[in-house]
């Protein structure tokens, strides 16, 4: 049986930006907690949806071709599959991301 899971707890886990940890997983999904700061590489899912969740702080959706959104404490985005896109934070923050266990959403 499973136990609760404490995300602010999980944050200690994380040793640097963009380096997720995996805080749970269902069916072939998996939810990752990462620390954003600074400026993520521009990227797609050819095959995924990547869903972000802002636990703490905020931070700038950048996606090529649409507008910038600002996502804060509490908001929830949905990036579909093929979207060329990059997370920007001036700040640390913690966001959840809900995506395939295949993909391979680990920083540099």
């Amino acid at each position: 049986m499973n136990q609760p899971i404490n995300i602010d707890q999980k944050r200690f886990e994380i040793k640097k930006p963009w380096t997720p940890v995996d805080v749970a997983k269902l069916n072939n999904q998996v939810v990752r907690l990462a620390l954003f700061e600074g400026e993520y590489p521009y990227h797609k899912h050819e095959k995924e949806d990547e869903l972000f969740y802002v636990v703490k702080g905020s931070f700038i959706l950048q996606r090529k071709g649409f507008q910038d959104l600002l996502l804060n404490e509490g908001d929830l985005i949905v990036v579909e599959k093929g979207i060329e896109h990059r997370p920007v934070s001036p700040m640390k923050s913690y966001v959840l991301m809900f995506e395939p266990q295949s993909l391979n959403s680990k920083g540099d």
